[in-house]
């Protein structure tokens, strides 16, 4: 997989700061399993489902998250290669999830992919500057998140 993200040097805390509130390391993906692995966060189970299923029918390992807080706290243990994000969830809707997992060491070049139905193409612009790498607008098509992971 060929999608990364860059930081700037302005982009995030300084190290003084990022150590006052350090959060564990993410975990480093093991040699076991070399497949592409996805953490698909949507509140509903709905669109979890689907998008688990394409993807593992395509070959992949996924995880699934309820909404932002479950997401963030899952990084704890799981280190995937991208995240596909609902914005609009309760508790912590995407643009604080995509802050939180931002902050976190190994953050700042995780790949992060908007899923949204309510989004408007001129939201793009604020989804971005939240820390998103791309948007895609649900419902999907399958291309859609094929051709996005593979940029």
């Amino acid at each position: 997989m060929t999608c990364t993200r860059m930081s700037s040097p302005n982009s995030g805390p300084t190290l003084a700061a990022a150590a006052s509130h350090a959060s564990p390391p993410m975990p480093v993906k093991t040699k076991e399993d070399e497949r592409t692995f996805v953490m698909v966060v949507d509140d509903s189970i709905t669109v979890r489902r689907v998008t688990e299923r394409l993807l593992e029918r395509n070959g992949m390992r996924v995880v699934t998250a309820k909404d932002g807080v479950d997401a963030v706290s899952m990084l704890r243990e799981h280190r995937p290669d991208i995240i596909l994000l609902d914005i609009e969830m309760p508790r912590m809707d995407g643009y604080e999830a995509v802050r939180q997992i931002r902050k976190r060491p190994g953050g700042d070049t995780l790949p992060v992919v908007a899923l949204t139905a309510s989004a408007y193409l001129e939201q793009r612009p604020e989804i971005l500057a939240a820390g998103c790498d791309e948007m895609i607008f649900k419902p999907y098509q399958e291309h859609e998140i094929f051709d996005t992971m593979a940029r």
